[in-house]
């Protein structure tokens, strides 16, 4: 495959000034150049510049490497040199910017607006030439003519307007969503939890219903239960493995969604996400895929049907523990809708955040990797320890999803599980809460804390940390026992962290 860029790629020659690659030019001299080339991504060697003539051998030891560099032939403007010469100014033209546009401006409006009113070759192409995305933190963007106003909101003047609307620092993260996800469009939102409740307000009507599955997130679940019954909307809970439950719901009084995560937050279950879809589709019945557990590098549900699919971006994508961000991305038309519902509530996310999830982005895959393994390693020691009752990840036989998992995911289920302490035998009995505590505070390299994701791990004990205030009936019914444990494994070795949990096993 090549990849060619839109621009040429100049290498600078020799300056009398002393500066060299890696070094900004001085403005009061024109930069010289190297024959230009298209920059590719290719299999082959890239091809050799163009020559107008064979250039001299070096005649002296003093010379530099310019001596072998053919002079370039005479060539028109690129599109890019005439975009940068239409928007900026070149400061070599003796020209103050800010004195082309006002006579005799005062020292208040040059300290406003110096720098920055006019657009300098310089910065244009440096921006252009950047290696990361540069973080655009601006709240407003602006016009240079009523006419380019027009053609804004007509469609066709390809900008932005208002940050609430979009900025190009959080399109460069969305775009990379896009890709990893096999979607036709993406929107951010300021969390995971924003992206979720933006996106059921955008696409479920008054008076609609919704299925979602038994396990999953409590606030996802506190919001769908609490908030969307005040629009008349109801909703079906179904176990994440009942394919003949939701057929007839859809069949007896169809659905506007189908909502669930996979894997499952905490217990790890894993959705049918092909035969969800297939059953879906023909009702109507939008699906959603939250796979936040899993990230888009273990499993994509777009490509087995599905029409969104969600990520709280706080963790994996982010990957660091420094941020908040939501991510939703699948089919173009539905995604306009959520765009204009978050337009609406303002719940967007910051740029920086956006360009801190993009740095986060690139080490995605090789710190997927290590998840995977460390988190597969801990279960499959975790469910031969006789302290251990139950251990819930899926590449474990005895996992109640095992068969659809092996078949869906291919890589991995990501660094989360979660596993049940034995203590005295009794689940919901004070001496195993006790117990589960003692083996969470003996852990010496995981922070105990919510969250997941980072290269760092984290434990809980679930019954404290999520459902400290839940009653025990409410805990019962969701399988959330006093021995129950979740760990996010991160990044460490993975020697270490089963020699720890080992010795932690000592105080249950």
């Amino acid at each position: 495959m090549v990849l060619a860029f839109s621009h040429p790629v100049w290498t600078p020659a020799r300056s009398d000034r002393g500066w060299t690659r890696g070094m900004p030019p001085p403005h009061c001299s024109p930069i010289r150049t190297a024959s230009h080339v298209r920059a590719t991504l290719s299999e082959q060697a890239p091809p050799t510049p163009p020559v107008s003539a064979p250039p001299a051998p070096p005649s002296t030891e003093d010379e530099t490497v310019n001596a072998y560099v053919a002079r370039p032939p005479q060539t028109s403007p690129t599109s890019i040199d005439k975009l940068v010469a239409e928007l900026g100014h070149d400061p070599r033209s003796g020209t103050s910017p800010l004195n082309s546009l006002l006579a005799n401006p005062s020292d208040q409006t040059v300290s406003v607006h110096a720098g920055e009113r006019v657009r300098t070759p310089l910065n244009l192409k440096a921006m252009l030439d950047a290696i990361h995305t540069p973080i655009v933190q601006s709240a407003t963007f602006t016009f240079r003519s009523t006419e380019d106003c027009i053609e804004y909101n007509r469609g066709t003047y390809q900008s932005y307007e208002y940050a609430r609307y979009g900025n190009p620092t959080t399109r460069a993260v969305e775009e990379k969503v896009m890709a990893l996800d096999h979607a036709e469009d993406c929107v951010l939102s300021a969390s995971g939890m924003c992206a979720v409740t933006t996106m059921l307000m955008a696409l479920i009507p008054e008076n609609g219903h919704i299925v979602v599955t038994t396990d999953c997130y409590r606030r996802t679940r506190q919001f769908i239960t609490t908030v969307l019954p005040k629009m008349g909307i109801d909703c079906t809970v179904l176990d994440p493995a009942d394919m003949d439950g939701l057929r007839r719901v859809l069949e007896t009084r169809g659905a506007d969604m189908y909502f669930s995560e996979s894997p499952t937050n905490p217990l790890i279950r894993v959705v049918d996400v092909a035969e969800i879809s297939r059953i879906c589709r023909p009702h109507g019945t939008v699906s959603v895929i939250d796979t936040t557990f899993a990230t888009p590098v273990n499993f994509r549900p777009i490509d087995f049907g599905a029409d969104l699919v969600l990520h709280s971006a706080t963790k994996y994508l982010s990957g660091h523990q420094d941020v908040m961000c939501g991510a939703l991305a699948g089919r173009a038309d539905l995604i306009k809708k959520v765009k204009g519902m978050l337009g609406v509530m303002g719940g967007v996310v910051d740029p920086h955040v956006s360009f801190l999830i993009s740095r986060g982005m690139k080490t995605l895959g090789v710190r997927m990797e290590a998840h995977n393994r460390n988190a597969a390693a801990v279960a499959e020691f975790l469910s031969r320890h006789p302290k251990v009752a139950k251990v819930h990840y899926p590449t474990l036989e005895s996992h109640v999803d095992y068969e659809v998992g092996s078949r869906l995911f291919q890589k991995g289920f990501g660094g989360v599980l979660s596993f049940e302490l034995r203590g005295n035998g009794d689940e919901w009995s004070r001496e195993t809460f006790e117990a589960t505590g003692r083996f969470v505070d003996g852990l010496k390299i995981p922070y105990i804390g919510p969250s997941l994701g980072g290269c760092e791990s984290l434990v809980e004990q679930v019954c404290i940390m999520g459902y400290f205030d839940q009653p025990l009936k409410e805990r019962k019914r969701l399988g959330i026992n006093n021995g129950l444990v979740r760990y996010s494994c991160g990044i460490e070795d993975t020697h270490d962290l089963v020699d720890d949990i080992e010795q932690a096993l000592r105080f249950v």
